[in-house]
């Protein structure tokens, strides 16, 4: 039986570092190719040596399938093809292509020229990494080779990241990356078709979440931001370039507006800039409402937000500041909660997921000092206030997707063991089907069965339809008779003459002969003419003939009478195997006269 394995490298009962390795057909193909934000040794990229403990990685995968930019979905591409010498197609959208670099760079600058780590990849490698990749349209089936093909659909969560449906011959995975099944501010809401793969791997960040209203969170954040800065506080918002960052953006500035307040608002310059500079390119991935207005007004062109310099980290009275990254794990954010830690008017709002050992994590945890470099503590006084304008699925969104998408098995990545273990549960419940959450370097296995397709000719209907005497019956099985050919690798079920013809073969019927003992003492005449009244008044469907050489035809049914005069008759019924059925009921009624 043909069996789909799947390896996670990565994010096998955790969040970050998101890479799996799938089996599927004879093919083998990796998911994702992320990096942990919480460690900065051996342990922030999967383990590639898992894969080629003998030869190249190129010898023994087929591609690798990139979901969305964030790091800890593609911060080890550069490291895998450049430093570990993969040589094959790199897959992932437009926007991700755009992005991907950018974000690459700039953690590559914070990891190597600030924090002068060792074994790390290069600019240039980055820019010959992103020569390898392939950028794919939405709903565009791309054939990898010849039996491998992939299709990526809408996932909402940040620009550009998808969802890919992955099929070999008649097995299919789908990989959702991480997605998001409500539209927000920016974007629209993560939709595929009914493909009904073998295997749903879906994340599970929020697994045992139900969001509340989004306008009710909207309104907490909006009064918070606004109630410490009445006070003179600052506001730290930590986010990623993109995705949250925007939405929370557009937030703000409408809220501004409607407020005629003059506090500023920042934003780390640069990374920023580029990133809403993408979000106008690729405008159509945005959502209904910002392409309709995009015409008049530009959503990403801010009136109230500006660019943030250093030094004004230390400038007297209220702001409100967004910086990167969002974990409060390195770079600027990390920076400005480091100086405003120590006071309690200011407040850092973490809208978002934050990884197990990075500071923001900490933070949340309810540390109220945090340990730095150089082995230097910091007081953290201010207010921490953790609001989810995360992007990713509930686990509301995830029974929804695989109620669209009617998969046979589920297999849970990206989340916390506990909470998978509850929404495993849930699923084999609602749903009846296998759930998995393999921890990283366990392998699932999971036996797939086919159905063979086979086309009907058309006379061999037409044969079948003229027998039925009313409209047939859906739910009642039929037996159709017909030669199976293969040819060209598709299988046709047509009539036995047709098969004989098409291969050149005489055809030899075979027929099944039964006598009966007929204790009637009469001329075999007399004998032959009981029979045939009998069949005329029990079988007036049917067309009977009595034929010259004393025999009688019905159908294709053939009765001979044999024995002389004054001894015991024996009666021959002889049919062919197609019909069968009717040729076994006159044998039977031919048995009655023995009877009487």
């Amino acid at each position: 039986m043909p069996e789909i394995r799947c390896t996670p490298l990565g994010a096998g009962q955790d969040v970050g570092r998101s890479c799996i390795l799938l089996s599927i057909g004879g093919k083998n193909i990796m998911l994702d190719c992320g990096m942990h934000m919480g460690y900065n040794d051996d342990r922030r990229f999967p383990d590639f040596d898992y894969i080629n403990k003998e030869g190249t990685l190129s010898e023994h995968l087929d591609c690798v399938i990139i979901s969305h930019f964030h790091l800890d979905h593609c911060g080890a591409l550069p490291y895998m093809t450049e430093m570990k010498g993969y040589e094959g197609p790199v897959y992932m959208t437009h926007p991700t292509k755009a992005i991907c670099p950018i974000l690459l760079e700039d953690y590559r600058k914070i990891s190597v020229e600030r924090k002068g780590e060792k074994n790390f990849f290069t600019s240039q490698m980055i820019k010959d990494c992103m020569k390898k990749v392939i950028a794919v349209n939405l709903h565009q089936t791309v054939q990898v080779d010849s039996e491998l093909e992939i299709k990526a659909y809408y996932a909402g969560h940040v620009l550009g990241a998808a969802m890919f449906h992955i099929k070999v011959g008649q097995e299919s995975v789908v990989y959702t990356g991480d997605y998001n099944m409500t539209p927000d501010r920016h974007l629209g809401a993560a939709s595929i078709d009914k493909c009904r793969p073998d295997l749903l791997i879906t994340e599970s960040t929020y697994a045992t979440t139900i969001r509340d209203s989004k306008r009710c969170r909207e309104r907490d954040f909006l009064k918070k931001v606004h109630t410490c800065i009445e006070k003179g506080g600052k506001v730290l918002i930590p986010v990623f370039a993109l995705g949250r960052a925007q939405e929370l953006c557009i937030l703000l500035e409408t809220y501004w507006d409607r407020m005629n307040l003059k506090v500023p608002i920042y934003f780390s310059l640069g990374l920023t800039e580029k990133a809403n500079n993408y979000y106008k390119m690729f405008i159509t991935w945005t959502n209904q409402k910002i392409r309709k207005t995009f015409v008049q007004r530009n959503m990403f062109d801010f009136k109230h937000i500006k660019p943030f310099d250093k030094s004004y980290t230390d400038n007297p009275g209220p702001m409100v500041v967004f910086a990167t990254p969002g974990m409060l794990h390195a770079g600027l954010s990390l920076q400005i909660f480091r100086k405003w830690a120590p006071n309690p008017n200011n407040m850092v709002i973490m809208p978002g997921y934050c990884v197990a050992g990075t500071i923001g994590s900490m933070v949340l945890s309810g540390a109220k000092k945090v340990e730095f470099e150089n082995k230097q503590y910091v007081e953290v006084k201010l207010a921490v206030e953790y609001m989810s304008f995360s992007a990713h699925a509930d686990a509301k969104g995830i029974m929804q997707l695989i109620r669209q998408s009617e998969p046979s098995n589920v297999m849970l990545v990206h989340g916390e063991n506990t909470k998978m273990n509850f929404l495993k549960q849930k699923i084999k419940q609602e749903f009846g089907i296998d759930c998995y959450k393999p921890a990283n370097g366990e392998t699932i296995s999971i036996t797939t069965s086919h159905n063979i397709p086979v086309d009907i000719s058309l006379q061999l209907l037409k044969q079948e339809a003229s027998q039925l005497t009313g409209p047939p019956d859906p739910k009642r099985l039929r037996l159709m008779h017909g030669a199976l050919v293969m040819k060209d690798n598709v299988m046709r079920l047509v009539p036995a003459d047709e098969a004989m013809k098409e291969l050149g073969m005489v055809e030899h019927q075979v027929r099944f002969t039964s006598t009966v003992a007929l204790g009637d003492e009469a001329a075999p005449t007399i004998a032959t003419d009981k029979i045939f009244q009998l069949l005329k008044s029990n079988m007036k469907d049917y067309s009977i003939q009595l034929i010259s050489d004393g025999s009688i035809a019905i159908e294709s049914v053939i009765i001979k009478v044999s024995g002389d005069e004054g001894m015991e008759k024996s009666v021959l019924v002889s049919w062919p195997y197609q019909d069968e059925e009717l040729g076994s009921h006159l044998l039977n009624l031919i048995q009655t006269l023995t009877t009487s």
